[in-house]
């Protein structure tokens, strides 16, 4: 991909693909309810990034949540993983951008990149609030684990930082891609 990927024209679309793979990826953490989920006896637990819900047992059907943005972590975590969310989204349509126009390619891919960083951080400091002040100020009982969700979320930040990686180093080959040189054989 980085030898010849941008002159390919179908290799040139995975960057943003990928990216599009990591906004679905954030959809599905900031939506599901499974970032923490208990199911022992005699309490069933179900948290997501905005609240905890608590049944008091596997027969019963009423569950009893509570909002987590009565706390201040909760909103902290909430707030920084939306804004790594909405950083990804817009390097997204910078992308479609810069890969549709060929003049403006090369000028601000390592901007993209840049930003996907500062998109990598924000995700992984609300990935990192969440667990910890989770377990320090709820009382959890029985077997808890941090579930699907929270896992789609580390799989967003984790493919936001290749991605970074990838739109900071293609510059680099922008002569060899873009054929300007001779090649060596």
């Amino acid at each position: 991909m980085v030898r010849c990927g941008l002159a390919c024209w179908r290799c040139r679309w995975l960057l943003p693909l990928l990216l599009g793979l990591a906004i679905i990826q954030g959809i599905i953490a900031l939506a599901g309810r499974g970032w923490l989920e208990s199911a022992s006896f005699p309490y069933v637990r179900q948290a997501s990034l905005w609240s905890d819900c608590i049944k008091q047992g596997p027969d019963d059907y009423n569950w009893m949540c509570n909002s987590l943005m009565d706390y201040s972590w909760g909103r902290a975590a909430a707030a920084t993983f939306l804004v790594g969310f909405v950083l990804v989204v817009i390097c997204f349509i910078l992308a479609v951008i810069a890969f549709s126009i060929e003049i403006l390619r090369f000028n601000f891919v390592r901007g993209i990149g840049g930003l996907l960083f500062v998109a990598a951080a924000f995700l992984i400091i609300g990935l990192v609030i969440y667990p910890v002040k989770f377990t320090e100020e709820i009382q959890l009982t029985g077997d808890n684990m941090f579930s699907w969700a929270y896992g789609f979320g580390w799989g967003c930040a984790v493919m936001v930082i290749g991605c970074a990686f990838f739109f900071c180093c293609l510059p680099n080959w922008e002569d060899e891609v873009l054929g300007n040189i001779k090649p060596l054989y």
